[in-house]
This record gives C-alpha cells, structure tokens and sequence, in this order.
C-alpha cells in the first residue's frame, strides 16, 4: 500500500510540472519576406541612360528560374550610382520589401561580387544603424572595356556584422541572389 501511495504522489507531482508549463506563451514567429523581384538601377553619374539589373521569378519557390535581364551595357570608365530594390510581386499591388530591409538594417546586409571586370569596383553608399554597410545604395565604377562580366547581388538576413563585405564570408540566410552577366564598351 505504502509503494502505491508514493506511486500516486510521484505521478501527482509529473502531472503537475508538465501541466505547468508555459505553453500560453509561444515564441514569436519572424516569418521571412518572400522576394520574387531584385531590381538593380544603375544612372551613370552627370546623367544618360540607366542600366537595369532585374531578376524576376514570380512563381517565388515554385519549379520556374527567375528571370535574369540586363537591358544595356555599362559605359568603360564611367561611375554609376545604383539603386537595389526588392519586391513581393505575389502580392497585388507588389509589395516593396526595401522598406523593410532599411527598416530592419541592422538585419540586413546586401553583398555584391564582380567577376571579370577589369578595374570596377562597387563601394557601398549607406549604413546601418550601427555604421556598418548596407549596401541598398551603391556607387559602381566601371572599368576598362570588357564582355562576359558578372555581378551577384545578394541580400542577407542577419550577417555577421561588421564583415569583410565579400558574399564567402558574409554568413547568414540569403533572403534573394542573382548573377547577372554585362557587357562594359
């Protein structure tokens, strides 16, 4: 009897810390921004035509690539300021997820890697609120000419900050990527 008795008085007392929990109160859920749209804007510096890096995939997770347009080649020696814009094209009307990346800064971060471009460069023209880049507006300076270039922007979501700004060592979730091929004349 005295075995059940403490039985029933050990079970009694499991019950009630499993009972007790706190369970009312669940973590709350960040939900990452779906982004179907990186638009790059590129204006040469004193004016002309600018060039659009666009990456579109509006099937978001779905089978479909994006798909990737540049519509014209940088001009050889010219610096451009540009422009890193990003949408939700699911919804209607699109929803423009720049403000939140400016909003959440010090969350985000966006990286970009030229590939074959003799003497460009990309410099980052803001900061989070900490100082650290965040790279939605950029200055890029083209260099010499050249064809088969490359240039991946890529927006990521809580990056080791402050970083080295190259895309190996950024950490991090990629929230968008894009490789864009460019021609400078």
């Amino acid at each position: 009897m005295k075995t059940i008795k403490h039985v029933l008085i050990l079970f009694l007392a499991l019950g009630l810390t499993t009972s007790c929990s706190d369970d009312d109160s669940p973590t709350p859920v960040n939900e990452e921004e779906v982004i179907t749209t990186l638009t790059l804007t590129l204006t040469p510096s004193g004016g002309g035509t600018a060039v659009v890096f666009k990456s579109q995939d509006l099937d978001g997770d779905g089978p479909n690539a994006p798909v990737i347009t540049v519509n014209g080649a940088l001009m050889a020696n010219t610096q451009y300021s540009g422009i890193a814009k990003f949408e939700n094209e699911l919804e209607s009307p699109a929803e423009d997820i720049t403000l939140e990346v400016i909003e959440e800064d010090n969350e985000h971060q966006v990286f970009y890697g030229l590939t074959g471009t003799s003497g460009s460069s990309v410099t980052y023209n803001d900061q989070d609120g900490n100082g650290n880049p965040l790279g939605v507006s950029i200055i890029l300076d083209a260099g010499t000419a050249s064809t088969g270039n490359t240039l991946t922007v890529v927006l990521k979501h809580e990056p080791t900050k402050p970083n080295d700004g190259t895309i190996a060592n950024a950490d991090g979730e990629t929230d968008v990527e894009a490789t864009f091929t460019f021609d400078i004349n």
